[in-house]
């Protein structure tokens, strides 16, 4: 509950993904595979970092240590809105990082990020298009920088200003999934940014929808509450191509730094495959979505 009263996204988001149950099918199971392609690059499990961003606190040099971590797990990494040299020195650990970017109203400035993003090594980068409004003040103002909503037509003239795969942060509904097919993007965050708008349809129930209206062609991205191996199949099984998990990670991180994200990223994928073998899940473009039963309580 907030302060206005009303449930938060996070606890609805939550309370749905533990509705889903999952039925246990044994015959003729084998040891999974959970690896995962995407922009050409393969990784050793669909499990990547949220995109986070300004994590000194948690730990000395914390993004990098992130992106290290991720990296020894052979595990996708997302970044959020922290300066260039935050990206730079994420990408020199070897990891593939993907840069999301804020809706920034100065136009020039997110094209000045993508450029660095470029130059940096980054496999792929975005724009946020969930953080353009503020509750109290009209638009959001972030590190004194105004943001203003995207056009779809500004997003398509992204995409071809960039060779790098582009990707929208903040999809939830069919509607903006399909513009962003329109606009020639490459990927999808499906995300309510963990509770930009209190009862926000939960990322799992609207997945569906959404991997109905893009049919396979681009990469189904999902995070908000996404702590277990369980919680990523049942993700998986319901469309998505790989699951961003924040907090958990950012717990490890404190502890230990990168080893922590690693010990942390591979302690999820154990139970993913866990979970993948008792589903006779051989791999994950193998996953039934018959085996998950969504509202069955």
């Amino acid at each position: 509950m907030n302060t206005l009263g009303t449930v938060s996204s996070d606890a609805i988001t939550r309370a749905y993904i533990d509705s889903i149950l999952v039925e246990v099918r044994h015959l003729d199971a084998v040891t999974p595979s959970t690896e995962m392609t995407v922009y050409g690059k393969t990784f050793s499990t669909p499990v990547a970092t949220a995109a986070l961003s300004h994590l000194n606190g948690h730990y000395p040099d914390g993004m990098a240590q992130m992106a290290l971590g991720a990296h020894q797990a052979n595990a996708l990494v997302f970044s959020g809105m922290g300066a260039n040299e935050e990206l730079t020195g994420m990408t020199a650990t070897g990891a593939s990082v993907i840069k999301i970017i804020k809706p920034y109203a100065d136009r020039e400035f997110i094209r000045a990020r993508i450029r660095h993003a470029e130059a940096a090594g980054a496999l792929a980068v975005g724009i946020d298009i969930d953080h353009a409004f503020d509750r109290r003040h009209g638009y959001d103002v972030i590190e004194g920088m105004e943001m203003r909503p995207m056009t779809t037509r500004e997003i398509a003239e992204l995409v071809k200003y960039t060779s790098l795969p582009f990707v929208i942060k903040g999809v939830l509904s069919r509607q903006d999934a399909r513009k962003c097919l329109d606009a020639g993007v490459r990927g999808m965050v499906v995300s309510h940014h963990n509770g930009r708008l209190d009862c926000a349809v939960p990322p799992l129930m609207i997945l569906p929808e959404i991997a109905q209206e893009t049919k396979g062609k681009v990469p189904l991205f999902v995070d908000c509450s996404l702590k277990t191996g369980l919680d990523v199949f049942k993700a998986l099984a319901l469309g998505a191509t790989a699951c961003s998990v924040g907090r958990p990670l950012m717990a490890r991180l404190k502890e230990k730094g990168a080893q922590g994200v690693r010990e942390g990223i591979e302690e999820i994928t154990r139970d993913l495959a866990y979970t993948m073998a008792m589903t006779c899940s051989p791999d994950l473009a193998h996953i039934d979505p018959s085996v998950l039963h969504v509202g069955a309580l």
